[in-house]
């Protein structure tokens, strides 16, 4: 019951770029459009061949290694996506098979753009109750296979990729590394955006969204610092879920988190929904824009208006 905290952290984009130019071949758009109304300026896009737990592997690899550990070190495994075509084997268990994880407990779960912070909360809660020792938790999503490329009002938003974190028990006496999370949902509102149908596709109403995001997340958030007992002036950084950069950067600034360092890794990887959280936090640490020990407010939200936050310290 000493709590949790992350060991280390990973992430994977595959190697084609898509730009806005791009883009503006396929669709009636330019990158002026795009940049004004999303901040976009490419996106990671897998091959036909890339299925999503091989995204969600590649990352989960590079977070066990950077925390030199093995796979038989890892005794749960969840992933966090809205894009596995299968329904069985689920992502977690074909991850596990990928990386040689032997007999481990494997859930995907499916909260949309806010699933790594539900799942980071769900690995914090079972490591807490002694049922884990060590958690891979994952998120990943090939927003391109639900994507109808036709359609300018979403094709521009969307990436691939994934981001995975070794959580595991805290040492006694040592300060938990994962804050309490504050999480919960609009279930009314859930139309605002979808990934429904036969083939399933992503939509949603955008401005919806918009308004529900700068106007209702700003007090959330605060609130998750609060549980973790910060103030919003002391974190070093912010990882929001990066949906656009016309909502990250009002809703970073209406927080009032004046010193941290705020992700914009949308201008570069696009919507990746569940991995957008861990990608953009995993470059911030790779790039040595925040140190081990620093606070950082995780915060997901978007699909089923769906939210979850949780102050971490950097592994």
């Amino acid at each position: 019951m000493n709590g949790s905290r992350i060991a280390a952290i990973g992430h994977y984009q595959p190697p084609r770029v898509l730009t806005n130019e791009d883009l503006a071949g396929l669709v009636d758009t330019s990158d002026e459009w795009i940049r004004s109304r999303v901040g976009i300026r490419t996106r990671h896009i897998a091959g036909p061949d890339e299925p999503v737990d091989e995204l969600a592997a590649h990352a989960a690899a590079k977070a066990l290694a950077a925390a030199g550990l093995t796979p038989g070190d890892i005794d749960l495994v969840l992933v966090a996506t809205s894009t596995a075509i299968d329904r069985s084997p689920n992502t977690a268990a074909r991850v596990a098979a990928r990386l040689g994880i032997p007999q481990p407990a494997a859930m995907d779960v499916n909260v949309v753009c806010a699933g790594f912070t539900h799942a980071l909360a769900t690995a914090d809660h079972t490591v807490r109750a002694g049922a884990a020792g060590r958690a891979l938790v994952i998120g990943a999503d090939k927003m391109s296979d639900v994507t109808d490329w036709s359609d300018r009002s979403t094709c521009v938003l969307v990436g691939d990729g994934a981001g995975a974190a070794v959580v595991e028990a805290c040492a006694p006496g040592q300060q938990p590394g994962i804050g309490p999370v504050l999480w919960g949902s609009v279930p009314e509102m859930g139309h605002a955006v979808r990934i429904e149908g036969t083939p399933p596709r992503f939509a949603q109403e955008g401005q919806s969204v918009y308004r529900w995001a700068t106007t209702q997340l700003p007090a959330i958030a605060r609130r998750a610092c609060e549980k973790a007992g910060v103030v919003p002036a002391d974190l070093a950084g912010v990882v929001l879920h990066q949906a656009n950069l016309r909502i990250i950067e009002p809703l970073a600034e209406k927080l009032g988190a004046v010193n941290a360092v705020v992700a914009r890794d949308v201008t570069e990887s696009g919507n990746t929904s569940a991995a957008s959280v861990p990608l953009a936090f995993s470059k911030l640490i790779e790039q040595g824009a925040l140190s081990t020990g620093d606070p950082v407010l995780l915060f997901g939200f978007g699909g089923n208006l769906s939210y979850a936050g949780q102050v971490v310290r950097c592994p």
